[in-house]
């Protein structure tokens, strides 16, 4: 937790304090700027006293060597001001029985407050009192930069991940915290998230509007290290003073650089970033509606815009990103939990959505060669920012239907739902328990033997996928057609079907592409020694193991 700090005192402050009320303290110039802080007390009774001062004091005098002299005591109060002194605190006496009207005057078209003592007050207590405060608060923020430098250099050496590292930066400063690269798009936040929304639903206006000011409570860090910048930590709304928000942000940043030096660069914070709203999208945890000020800060056009996604099997979130740049689409990747990488590309209306997406697509397999065998799913465009989390689950789905393809050039550019036909109806349903319960039923005479799954049933997925072709069967077994005829015969037995009407055919194949989909394997015809989904032997994706019942049955 954070350590307490007292606050910072101002001249309106120390004029509360006890010791300071038994003088009876009167304001008698600069009442406008009371809120100055006080950086220490000095007693001087000096006229020069200004040459010997840095800024921020409380000057404590009797004017003792200024009555008389009005030029004196005007020079006094200007060379205060230009020494930029909190304020001038004249006890009242032998010198000055009443507040001198050159002194007020002159402190008056300053704004330098000035303060007198009405009656004889010991100055030494005053400075006692005042400075004990000041040192102590200076202890303190050194107690607290070794505490929130100790507490990320811990998390830090831990393994910790960005996010746990700016959630722990939020605690201590108590307000929504943002890091950002050099064009203010946002990589990560933390805070409470009501606050962090309210800072990001106007982001980009707000965080060039606010500049380098910290009057609003808005405090930066700069980001880097060798002589390069890549980026900002934010305190958005500090309610502290200013020189403990610069503090929190010099610790926070030491952090970050070091953070990236040992765990990557900052392009990875990027791809952190993207993937952590995508992956929110597709859950649906959260709201689409409250997760659009994130989009919009991350640098997502979102304002009247057609939104495309896809997801592609296999394929390298940097390497779909650096084709988004090459083209000039707008868009974010980023891997999610099952190994998938999503892209949502962000279109103006008047754009061609389907035509640039198959142009991305047809560039994405020429710089990369990992996806060329690889479908690239889609799903329909959408207009509405709401329907974004449903588009990202259909283009999942495509790509979970389509997972088992052997050639690309078998496929469109772009794969869509309607492309999937009954492959993608199974996989659609492949956790409703009325499937489960139909392909056990019907599978169960080969499933209940280890001997049966492993020899009859790659025989049976085979012989149905080629279209019920017994030459095409037996050759891509390596088996004679005496004994491909012995081993449909027992499948026949087992099932209590016959595989010659198209009906049972058809049943036990939907059966057999449920149950393939509920284990998440696809597996190639003919290939009973490699493990369901592997890729082919020429390394490309899976073979295709589409039902062909549109074929002719072959002897």
């Amino acid at each position: 937790m954070p350590t307490a700090l007292e606050p910072a005192l101002s001249v309106r402050q120390v004029l509360t304090l006890d010791r300071v009320l038994a003088g009876e303290p009167e304001v008698v110039a600069g009442a406008g700027h009371l809120d100055r802080p006080v950086r220490w007390v000095h007693v001087a009774e000096a006229p020069d006293v200004g040459v010997m001062l840095s800024g921020g004091e409380m000057v404590l005098t009797t004017g003792v060597l200024l009555a008389g002299d009005v030029e004196k005591q005007a020079e006094y109060i200007r060379s205060l001001h230009r020494a930029e002194a909190a304020a001038v605190v004249l006890g009242l006496g032998r010198a000055f029985p009443a507040p001198p009207d050159v002194m007020r005057r002159a402190a008056e078209r300053c704004g330098l407050p000035m303060v007198v003592l009405h009656r004889p007050f010991p100055f030494a207590e005053l400075t006692e009192e005042v400075q004990s405060r000041l040192v102590r608060r200076k202890f303190a923020a050194v107690s607290l930069s070794e505490s929130v430098r100790t507490a990320l250099t811990g998390l830090i050496t831990a393994g910790a991940p960005l996010q746990r590292l700016l959630d722990e930066i939020a605690v201590h400063a108590g307000c929504p915290v943002v890091l950002t690269n050099l064009a203010h798009r946002v990589l990560a936040t933390a805070g409470e998230r009501p606050a962090v929304d309210d800072v990001l639903r106007d982001w980009e206006r707000i965080a060039r509007q606010a500049g380098g000011s910290e009057g609003d409570g808005w405090v930066r860090a700069e980001l880097g290290g060798r002589g390069e910048r890549w980026g900002r930590i934010v305190l958005c709304g500090y309610r502290g003073d200013s020189p403990i928000g610069r503090l929190l942000a010099e610790r926070a940043a030491e952090a970050l650089v070091l953070h990236r030096m040992l765990h990557g660069s900052v392009h990875t914070w990027e791809e952190q970033s993207a993937q952590s709203l995508l992956t929110d999208l597709v859950s649906g945890t959260v709201p689409a509606g409250r997760l659009l000020p994130r989009a919009r800060a991350a640098g997502l056009p979102v304002n009247r815009r057609t939104f495309v996604p896809l997801v592609v099997r296999d394929g390298d979130p940097a390497q779909l990103d650096r084709v988004l740049r090459l083209l000039g689409l707008p868009g974010l990747a980023a891997e999610l939990a099952d190994g998938a990488t999503a892209v949502l590309l962000s279109l103006a209306r008047d754009q061609d959505a389907e035509a640039l997406t198959a142009h991305f697509a047809t560039r994405l397999r020429t710089e990369s060669p990992a996806v060329r065998g690889t479908a690239i799913a889609a799903a329909d465009p959408r207009t509405a920012w709401e329907d974004v989390p449903a588009g990202l689950r259909e283009a999942q789905h495509v790509a979970d239907a389509v997972a088992g393809h052997s050639a690309a050039q078998d496929l469109p550019a772009v794969v869509r739902l309607r492309d999937v036909h009954l492959r993608g109806l199974i996989r659609l349903l492949r956790d409703d328990p009325h499937v489960q319960a139909f392909a056990e039923r019907e599978l169960d005479g080969l499933l209940c033997g280890r001997d049966a799954e492993q020899e009859l049933v790659p025989v049976l997925r085979t012989y149905l996928a080629t279209g019920r072709n017994k030459s095409r069967t037996a050759q891509l077994h390596h088996v004679s057609r005496p004994a491909l005829y012995r081993r449909l015969e027992a499948i026949q037995a087992r099932l209590g079907v016959d595989l010659d009407d198209f009906e049972q055919a058809a049943s036990v194949h939907i059966a057999l592409l449920a149950h393939d989909a509920q284990q998440g394997c696809c597996v190639n015809p003919g290939d009973t020694a490699r493990t369901p989904g592997r890729k082919n032997s020429a390394g490309g994706a899976p073979e295709r193991c589409e039902p062909s019942f549109g074929q002719r049955k072959q002897e």
